[in-house]
């Protein structure tokens, strides 16, 4: 029975390791957090931080694969790791390459992927000399997630909220939808894509208020974002889940904006919705399985728990008992103690027969269940 290791204990750890218990596998995760959702889910939990070279390097030497939920994590241990023969998904080199959006920009640039373009900023003095950019997006270097990290800067007057720190100043694309595309590849480089999802953006926290799937998009675009998703993981060269995250402009030309080498929040769906899961997917790639099958069972819907302005503390899902009630309403609950205003506490997934009713479902969870404390 093969040994897997999994870097960090947030909920895409939780939900992997709820798939793990179809598959002869022995579980460890490393978390700083002993009530982290992960921790009791796995088999072996160890506490240390993700982010130091010996206890990742200890941890790693325990597993004989081992993989992450979140990029935040020190590199410098798992290329060692990959040296000693301790198989490591994605590989390294690919990890060292997204983890900051100054070189993940310049792998798109070099690697001919159409991805905004962009210069790099090193401090806020640097940024201002680039106020002929601008409308633009500044994304930090390193370290933003969730909407954080980001500020899209119309005029000169956001630029004082711009960075101090290496970051990249991007083009502003004239944006008329925003897709994310999953394509796992396995240890012997064949890959499966997952249908297209479209992402609709709350414009406060630039937080994805709700997703739907399939994806309204045209032939022409989905051909144009199939074709450049796997252009983009061939040139990685690893295997992995890559989710992949576009613009499609208003002239229908589409954009890589970014990719994360992991289960990702725009995969949620595919636990209900599609023939085999994004979890198992990376389940059946870490243990050299064959990938599965991606096809729809249903149009679904994901809309996430976000924890409600005002509210910090224990944790309470007001309205709960009448979501559940809902038809084709699956709800997914993190196990995070305590909330806070725009904390991710959960999700839910919705399935139905057509964009209409999937809207109309995802607007009555978004209007009934509510992150609240006691």
């Amino acid at each position: 029975m093969k040994k897997v290791g999994i870097l960090g204990g947030g909920q895409l750890g939780r939900m992997l390791l709820q798939d793990a218990a179809n598959y002869p596998v022995e579980t460890y995760v490393l978390e700083n957090d002993p009530n982290c959702p992960a921790a009791h889910l796995c088999q072996h939990f160890v506490l240390g931080n993700i982010k130091d070279y010996d206890t990742v390097l200890a941890f790693g030497r325990q597993v004989d694969v081992l993989t992450i939920e979140i990029e935040a994590v020190n590199v410098d241990a798992l290329e060692q790791l990959e040296k000693e023969g301790i198989t490591v998904i994605p590989k390294p080199a690919v990890l060292r390459t997204i983890k900051n959006k100054i070189t993940q920009k310049a792998f798109y640039k070099d690697n001919q992927i159409p991805s905004p373009d962009f210069v790099v900023t090193h401090t806020l003095k640097d940024l201002q000399q680039h106020a002929h950019r601008l409308p633009a997006v500044h994304k930090v270097g390193e370290g933003g997630y969730d909407g954080k990290g980001v500020v899209v800067m119309k005029d000169e007057a956001a630029m004082a909220q711009g960075f101090d720190a290496p970051s990249v100043l991007e083009n502003m694309v004239d944006i008329a939808q925003e897709i994310a595309l999953i394509v796992a590849v396995g240890t012997d480089g064949k890959h499966v894509l997952f249908p297209p999802a479209e992402m609709l953006f709350d414009p406060a926290l630039n937080l994805l208020d709700y997703q739907l799937t399939p994806a309204n998009i045209t032939k022409e675009v989905l051909w144009k974002a199939e074709a450049i998703a796997i252009r983009l993981v061939k040139a990685f060269d690893s295997p992995g889940l890559f989710a992949v995250e576009l613009l499609v402009d208003k002239k229908g030309e589409v954009w890589v904006n970014e990719t994360a080498p992991r289960v990702h929040n725009s995969g949620h769906h595919t636990i209900e919705a599609h023939l085999t899961s994004q979890y198992e997917m990376l389940w059946r790639i870490l243990l050299q399985y064959p990938l599965g099958a991606t096809d729809m069972v249903a149009p679904s819907a994901i809309i996430n728990l976000i924890g409600e302005p005002g509210y910090s503390g224990p944790a309470h899902y007001e309205g709960l008992e009448q979501v559940l009630g809902i038809q084709g309403a699956f709800v997914h609950i993190y196990g995070k103690a305590d909330t806070k205003p725009g904390r991710k506490m959960g999700h839910v997934t919705v399935l139905g027969t057509d964009r209409t009713d999937l809207v109309r479902k995802a607007k009555m969870v978004k209007d009934t269940l509510k992150v609240q404390s006691k």
